[in-house]
């Protein structure tokens, strides 16, 4: 809708996942290079966690589309409380297909390991969403891992999630998983400096050449979002909307304003209430 009146060829602030606009905040930029070493340096199990929005995902994807031939991905991304086992979601996200008994399921997954392997390439299976995750299944992902030995890894398992997956891993019961994760890092909210050069970031990325967001909107973006990366996204696309609307070509704190007195006044985004502080 507001494409061409900014000059733009792309929605700036797209609420999925694109690994093409991920900013390079000192954080993401330090999670996606501790992620590819966990990768060169044959990590058993990685670890990365923040807040819902935090950008996560897209770290994951760029890192994804780095891997090269001597990496076969696997991608679990809908893990939720009715997971069922691990090896029926792992062998969908390998493409493999086998009926039977679980453990001719467990068998079949070792097996495709140990194949790839012996074709020069190692098997990566990442887990998003990784909170949603049991003792039951964890386990079941530890022992897994079991397919390695000491001289050959030949599965790597990278675990995405929320900060309630930190408290799971925690556990008593889980310290043998624990023990195994080499990489781990956790992101945080953006810095209101960050919050600056990520929407103008995203903004350049979209084919801006002059600003859009004046450094008094940006201010309240960063207060009221909290430097979450999605409630920048969505905040400040709903901005673009409002001057849009208004036929104005730059976005300053009154558009902001306008925007949070509608939508927290219609109930539809609490997110954006007015207690809301940067963490």
């Amino acid at each position: 809708m507001y494409q061409q009146f900014f000059g733009l060829n792309a929605k700036p602030f797209a609420l999925t996942p694109d690994p093409e606009f991920l900013y390079p905040s000192p954080q993401h930029a330090r999670a996606l290079t501790l992620l590819e070493y966990g990768l060169e340096s044959h990590a058993a199990f990685a670890l990365l966690t923040g807040e819902i929005g935090s950008g996560k995902t897209t770290v994951v994807r760029r890192l994804t589309r780095r891997l090269d031939g001597q990496v076969t991905l696997g991608l679990i991304s809908n893990s939720h409380a009715g997971f069922g086992s691990v090896h029926e979601w792992a062998l969908s996200a390998f493409d493999l297909k086998v009926s039977g008994s679980k453990v001719a399921r467990y068998d079949r997954l070792v097996q495709f390991f140990i194949d790839e392997y012996a074709k020069g390439r190692r098997s990566v299976l990442v887990v998003d969403e990784a909170q949603n995750l049991d003792f039951k299944l964890l386990e079941e992902l530890r022992l897994l891992s079991n397919v390695n030995s000491e001289k050959d890894l030949v599965l790597q398992i990278f675990l995405v999630g929320q900060p309630e997956l930190r408290k799971t891993l925690a556990e008593p019961r889980l310290r043998q998983l624990a023990q195994r994760i080499s990489v781990d890092f956790h992101l945080r909210p953006l810095t209101l400096e960050d919050t600056r050069s990520y929407v103008g970031h995203r903004l350049k990325l979209a084919g801006a050449t002059v600003p859009i967001f004046l450094p008094e909107a940006l201010d309240l973006v960063h207060e009221k979002s909290g430097g979450v990366p999605r409630l920048i996204n969505q905040l400040c696309d709903i901005s673009l909307v409002y001057a849009f609307a208004d036929a104005r070509t730059v976005v300053d704190r009154s558009t902001i304003e306008a925007v949070l007195a509608d939508r927290v006044g219609a109930m539809a985004l609490p997110i954006f209430e007015q207690d809301r502080v940067a963490s």
